[in-house]
């Protein structure tokens, strides 16, 4: 029980230092923006919806209008109503955006990789399963 307490914990607090890191990256977008508009490039749609983009980066519908309302203020992306349900809403990655995102690509890279920087493929390995299976049974918990 004890290294679970401590793992429940830690993820906690490094999720905090990863968005202060992340966040100091880049004055112009958040690390949960820079999720945000990853979880648009990962979608297998070319405009997923709020709720799609919601359920990919494990946040809320609400929380994700507002950030999508920001971005697209700032021109990183294009909200628009389905074509053939009004009450959708899609977002879209605008062509600023996509050359923002190229232009920072590298320091993003050099992000990942220093925090990164002791584990090797073996430890990343392990730890992409546990994260998995704890991605999992989170999941089967809000489902029930």
């Amino acid at each position: 029980m004890h290294n679970k307490a401590y793992i429940f914990g830690t993820i906690f607090t490094l999720s905090n230092k990863l968005q202060m890191l992340g966040d100091q990256m880049d004055p112009k977008l958040t690390v949960k923006q820079w999720m945000f508009l990853a979880g648009i490039v990962k979608s297998n749609n070319h405009s997923p919806t709020i709720s799609e983009v919601a359920g990919l980066i494990g946040s809320s519908r609400q929380n994700v209008k507002k950030m999508a309302i920001i971005l697209e203020k700032r021109g990183f992306i294009s909200m628009s109503k389905d074509k053939r349900d009004a009450r959708i809403v899609r977002l879209t990655l605008t062509e600023c955006c996509n050359k923002y995102l190229k232009q920072r690509e590298q320091k993003e890279n050099a992000f990942i990789e220093a925090i990164f920087q002791n584990l090797g493929s073996q430890d990343l390995d392990l730890l992409a399963r546990a994260i998995r299976k704890l991605d999992g049974n989170v999941d089967r918990i809000l489902r029930n």
